[in-house]
């Protein structure tokens, strides 16, 4: 059994050929959308956060909106780049969020991804600390973030406060209990993945990651949830991780498909995501069910798996991204034993 989401970029163009035209568009398709795979029995909705882009950027307004209008599915991000991020501000839109959707925030966070400025999270008024690069002051921001989520009282009140105060040190408000257990950190490489476990977070790895031993994407990306499993086992952690991978997975069902993906990119890619790191780009899925089944077999990754997250083209609108959705949880995870 394994859960199955959707996972989008949220891009939108004013070009004619898109059905996403305006950020207006693709934030109330990305809630359309949910709703939509949340009636077709998929298990999460998850959206991609990038700064500075035609992308969803602000998380959290998108989160509680797809909270209120749903009921079942899991909502998450895949990832927040937390280079951007005021952690105890984050606490306080990852609590109301959470509450609005009545426990189902899955928040994927990690050090980011390249970005389409220079140093974007200079804008935003964040600095490395000394001897810091931008990656640790990232993984700074997360560690601080979880603690905080733990609800612990660390500010001294005002004696003479505006309303009451509980006894003690005050905390955050408002505090979703039980979401520090749902917070994911996007490992681009094994020793992240090792470094995500030990502090207690499940892991999500995307169809990027470091190459570190120039074998095929899926072999690395198995090892490394191995590397994080073991991690995770000797930490000592009492709760169950989680583990997501995501691809792209196309069904060619009908005419559209083949037009769309007919043609798809079947091998791994190779490239350096900045000047000093190589990474490997896992190949996409596309062929008509019977083939993309026996592919997906061979996957060792999505075998090692709990959670597999679907990125769907979201500027081909909700209709057929709800199409691509229902395709995979019809055609292919019955027969994959994912149902």
């Amino acid at each position: 059994m394994k859960k199955i989401g959707f996972l989008s970029f949220g891009h939108w163009t004013p070009s004619p050929q898109s059905q996403a035209r305006s950020a207006a568009d693709v934030l109330l398709q990305s809630i359309d959308l949910a709703i939509a795979a949340e009636e077709l029995g998929a298990d999460g909705a998850y959206f991609r956060v990038h700064h500075f882009a035609r992308q969803l950027a602000s998380p959290f307004p998108l989160l509680a909106a797809v909270g209120a209008k749903t009921s079942r599915i899991e909502i998450g991000t895949a990832v927040i780049d937390m280079r951007y991020e005021n952690p105890l501000y984050m606490i306080e839109d990852a609590g109301a969020a959470d509450l609005i959707a009545r426990g189902r925030l899955q928040l994927g966070i990690s050090r980011g991804s390249p970005e389409q400025v220079i140093d974007g999270w200079r804008y935003f008024g964040y600095q490395p600390g000394e001897g810091e690069t931008d990656a640790d002051m990232g993984r700074r921001h997360a560690e601080i973030f979880l603690d905080m989520l733990r609800g612990q009282g660390f500010a001294q009140p005002n004696p003479r406060p505006m309303f009451p105060n509980p006894p003690g040190l005050l905390r955050l408000e408002p505090l979703s209990e039980g979401l520090r257990e749902r917070i994911w950190w996007g490992a681009g490489s094994n020793a992240t993945a090792v470094w995500a476990a030990k502090l207690g977070m499940n892991l999500q790895s995307s169809t990027l990651k470091s190459d570190e031993t120039g074998e095929a994407f899926h072999i690395q990306q198995a090892a490394q949830i191995r590397a994080y499993r073991a991690a995770w086992k000797e930490a000592g952690h009492t709760r169950e991780s989680r583990v997501s991978v995501s691809r792209s997975i196309f069904a060619l069902v009908d005419d559209r498909d083949r037009a769309y993906f007919g043609n798809g990119q079947e091998e791994d890619q190779i490239g350096f995501i900045d000047e000093r790191t190589r990474a490997i780009f896992g190949r996409g899925y596309a062929a008509e069910p019977d083939r993309l089944i026996e592919q997906l077999k061979t996957d060792e990754a999505i075998a090692e798996a709990d959670t597999l997250l679907l990125t769907v083209p979201n500027q081909l609108g909700v209709a057929y991204n709800a199409h691509v959705i229902e395709s995979i949880l019809t055609h292919i995870a019955p027969a994959m034993g994912w149902r």
